[in-house]
């Protein structure tokens, strides 16, 4: 079972969610916080998946948000009311495991709730690949080559994305030489930027990174075995 907790102020979302949580048999929405401090102070166990909205009221930067969830051992599913890949690209580059759009529907949800319980790469750009999915699949890119990926093909500039994640901007052009050689070696070849933002939006529809096999941090620990002597679901809580 995947306890599911969600970090939304949408009463309208939230009934949407509980609704459709109940016609999940593996998914359980265990609690459900207005704002991640409500969250962070909650004393119960540790879901599996937290469902952030990137678009809080009373915590408007959804970078920060994540930084503090996947700080406090997370694992952090966003949830983006636009398509605009340059809104998301800052949680994927703070550690947000996947992210989903209004383009994605409660099928994709399910599916990357799953793959990230079941210990998917924390630098993901979407949601899991489907059982039966074909096509070659992205490549296993390492956190810094993801980080410049995401910045960049979100309409910064080289020099801009390396002034955000702390680097040179020589350092930048090496993992992104590097990003194009890996998409490049299973068949997905890119050249331009816009090649770059192509390809990652439609990696956000068709899976997550494998894992990187060298130099990868390793990922958040897997999904946590459920006990079945624990009993009947308990109803969503509100912290």
């Amino acid at each position: 079972m995947i306890e599911l907790a969600a970090v939304e102020d949408n009463r309208l979302l939230i009934d949407g969610l509980r609704a459709w949580a109940e016609t999940v048999p593996d998914i359980r929405l265990v609690v459900v916080t207005a704002s991640v401090d409500e969250l962070l102070r909650n004393r119960s166990a540790p879901p599996d998946v937290v469902l952030l909205n990137s678009l809080l009221r009373a915590d408007p930067d959804a970078a920060a948000n994540v930084r503090r969830l996947v700080g406090a051992g997370h694992r952090v599913l966003v949830i983006d009311g636009s398509a605009d890949l340059s809104t998301a690209a800052p949680s994927m580059a703070a550690g947000a495991h996947a992210y989903l759009t209004r383009d994605h529907d409660t099928a994709a949800l399910a599916a990357t709730l799953r793959g990230i319980a079941a210990g998917g790469t924390p630098w993901s750009l979407g949601p899991t690949r489907a059982p039966g999915a074909t096509g070659p699949g992205r490549p296993p890119l390492s956190e810094r080559e993801h980080g410049v990926l995401m910045a960049y093909a979100s309409g910064l500039t080289l020099e801009s994305a390396a002034r955000r994640l702390g680097i040179s901007p020589e350092t930048a052009r090496t993992y992104l030489k590097r990003v194009k050689a890996k998409y490049r070696r299973v068949g997905l070849p890119v050249y331009t930027k816009l090649d770059l933002a192509q390809r990652v939006r439609a990696d956000c529809t068709e899976g997550t990174h494998p894992r990187t096999q060298a130099g990868q941090r390793p990922a958040l620990s897997g999904a946590r075995p459920r006990n079945a002597a624990r009993g009947q679901a308990a109803p969503v809580r509100s912290a």
